[in-house]
């Protein structure tokens, strides 16, 4: 078994949809802290009713959002190092949470989605890795022309 990440980055919703079902993906679980998109299809209860309309299921765990601090500090001083360190500092008080996704993702094909396209740029990355590391699923990214494969450690070399 394994989790899909997947950002909407330069993608309109066909496209969107056309990754998903590349990679079998059932549920598509928003860790969008807020939900909402100025892109059309994106925001929480559009995609909801696209993605049931195209047979997958929806979730959205706000808990796994980067809190409004951390994106705020990282917007005003770019430091991705110490967004990766506040973000996985927070991470770590979500363990209930992180189980509870694990357990989702051990009983369907399910995607991570957040916005950013790159996903050794987005908080959904280091998501995926604490799932990993709780249950053992490998991680795949869902990228425009490309099925990503990665390990921890290849990701923690990216982004060192």
């Amino acid at each position: 078994m394994s989790i899909f990440t997947i950002g909407y980055e330069g993608l309109d919703i066909d496209q969107f949809i056309k990754l998903l079902k590349l990679g079998k993906v059932d549920t598509v679980v928003d860790i969008r802290e807020l939900p909402l998109s100025r892109k059309r299809g994106f925001s929480k209860n559009g995609l909801r009713e696209i993605l049931q309309a195209n047979g997958l299921g929806y979730r959205h765990i706000v808990a796994l959002g980067c809190p409004k601090p951390i994106r705020n500090q990282y917007r005003e001083d770019g430091d991705w190092s110490r967004y990766k360190r506040d973000f996985k500092r927070y991470l770590t008080s979500q363990r209930a949470v992180v189980a509870e996704l694990s357990e989702i993702a051990q009983e369907s094909h399910c995607a991570l989605l957040c916005f950013e396209a790159d996903y050794q740029m987005c908080h959904r990355s280091m998501v995926a890795d604490a799932v990993q590391q709780n249950c053992g699923l490998q991680v795949n990214h869902l990228q425009a022309g490309a099925l990503k494969i990665s390990s921890p450690a290849q990701r923690h070399l990216a982004l060192a």
